[in-house]
């Protein structure tokens, strides 16, 4: 009997290495070597009518031009952001990797997709038993007759199953937990991974089925598994949010189909989770009382324009040392804005508390919003109450100039739908005043909205 091929394989990376070391070459983590074992078997995991016949066609080359060109085919769903993030429904034969952190809601997105579709599907969960699934689909309060539950994690008894009722979307909870028994390894292996991948991938392909797969992330935030598993899928989400707040963000990494500067935006309830059509309205609070130190920026979070609140505090230093604080936003960005401040515009905030907060929970990263930044400092600071009608677009440089930000048409125009009575923007921004309702205010530097509004 011939002895098993082993290889050694990195936990963090994926990458392959012929013995045993202290360290991986390519990541250079230590520890995280594992043996596999490496066979290859005769069995075939999935079988297609293509597969019976022995003749196969070898590749010919063609010109571009002879190649015909069809639009993908698509199944709508009933989830408009969802819709959105993916391009405009699910591509059949697609393979579509959900992931995000324990706990965030990523079995009940695809629990309520199932639910809401007409067409046959069948979701497979490798972690919860029927009754678990069955629970959590009462508490959606959604029932589907077209909706089929199995609870395995053998790709073999999985793909006998899928034979016999032919649904039109599978769903995979979750790929970690599959096993295989061509590779001779535990699930959630590198190998196993990488084969139960290449089947799913296979089966979608041959029959124009779609696979949703939800992977799980490692601590550091990243998907678990070989990086090799995201080029293999068509599409990558990322499921975003903090446990203590309710919403929820899908970003897309990746998509053949589509546009990967869509995401969509979720609320978290006791029945599920809920489309938000207009986050800008969520996000900003509705003020009883004029409170100071707080601002509106005008952002965009991929393609789409978000009017989000800005609340900052600025209070003396009580312990002698300064402290630095946010929430949702850079914290080396405020430090460099607070210099900015003291430098250009002769503010002294150095011998003071600077505690910056973006309400909602969601972390934003567009500079845009830094002329926004400044004014509810700004405003804390001096105890005086900005216009809650106005709002703010521009990015701030380290001489204190004000400079332009891309796609400012989309903020100016989410701006006006909303009400808002003035856009504060760069002075060297080209912008049209088509239907557009509110006034545009151009400023040069720091020192023109400090005359401007203080």
């Amino acid at each position: 009997m011939a002895k098993p091929q082993t290889v050694y394989y990195c936990q963090n990376c994926g990458a392959q290495h012929p013995k045993w070391q202290g360290q991986c070459h390519s990541c250079k983590e230590w520890n995280t070597l594992v043996e596999e074992i490496i066979s290859k078997s005769s069995k075939k995991t999935w079988q297609s009518s293509s597969a019976k016949n022995n003749k196969t066609k070898l590749p010919k080359a063609s010109k571009l031009s002879d190649i015909s060109f069809e639009i993908e085919d698509r199944i709508k769903t009933k989830d408009e952001e969802l819709n959105r993030v993916l391009g405009g429904g699910i591509v059949k034969g697609s393979l579509v990797l959900l992931g995000g952190e324990p706990g965030i809601g990523k079995s009940t997105l695809l629990l309520q997709l199932c639910l809401n579709l007409p067409v046959k599907s069948l979701y497979i969960s490798g972690e919860e038993s029927s009754k678990q699934i069955k629970m959590r689909a009462e508490r959606i309060q959604k029932s589907n007759d077209n909706c089929f539950i199995l609870a395995d994690t053998s790709t073999q008894r999985i793909f006998n199953q899928i034979n016999k009722i032919e649904p039109e979307l599978v769903i995979v909870d979750s790929i970690q937990t599959l096993h295989t028994e061509v590779i001779e390894s535990s699930p959630g292996s590198i190998s196993q991974i990488r084969t139960c991948t290449a089947e799913l991938i296979k089966y979608a392909k041959e029959t124009n089925t779609p696979v949703l797969l939800i992977g799980h992330i490692n601590k550091e935030g990243h998907l678990a598994g070989p990086k090799i598993l995201e080029h293999m899928v068509d599409t990558v989400l990322q499921f975003e949010g903090d446990q203590n707040f309710i919403y929820r963000i899908v970003r897309v990494q990746k998509n053949r189909f589509g546009s990967t500067n869509e995401l969509g935006i979720y609320e978290m309830q006791t029945n599920g989770l809920k489309q938000i059509l207009n986050p800008s309205k969520i996000l900003i609070s509705n003020q009883e009382h004029d409170l100071s130190g707080t601002s509106i920026a005008a952002t965009l979070e991929g393609m789409r324009p978000l009017m989000i609140e800005i609340q900052a505090l600025v209070s003396t230093a009580v312990y002698g040392t300064p402290q630095r604080s946010s929430t949702g936003y850079n914290a080396k960005r405020l430090n460099m804005i607070l210099a900015v401040l003291e430098k250009r515009a002769g503010f002294k905030l150095g011998t003071k508390d600077v505690f910056l907060n973006i309400t909602g929970g969601i972390n934003i990263d567009d500079p845009a919003i830094d002329l926004a930044v400044i004014a509810a400092i700004l405003s804390s600071s001096h105890d005086i109450v900005l216009n809650y009608r106005y709002c703010f677009a521009a990015e701030i440089g380290l001489a204190g100039e004000v400079r332009p930000v891309p796609r400012l048409e989309q903020r100016i125009a989410e701006a006006d739908k909303l009400g808002f009575e003035k856009i504060f923007i760069a002075h060297n921004t080209k912008t049209s005043k088509n239907n557009v309702q509110l006034e545009i205010i151009k400023l040069k530097s720091v020192v023109d909205l400090v005359e401007y509004l203080f």
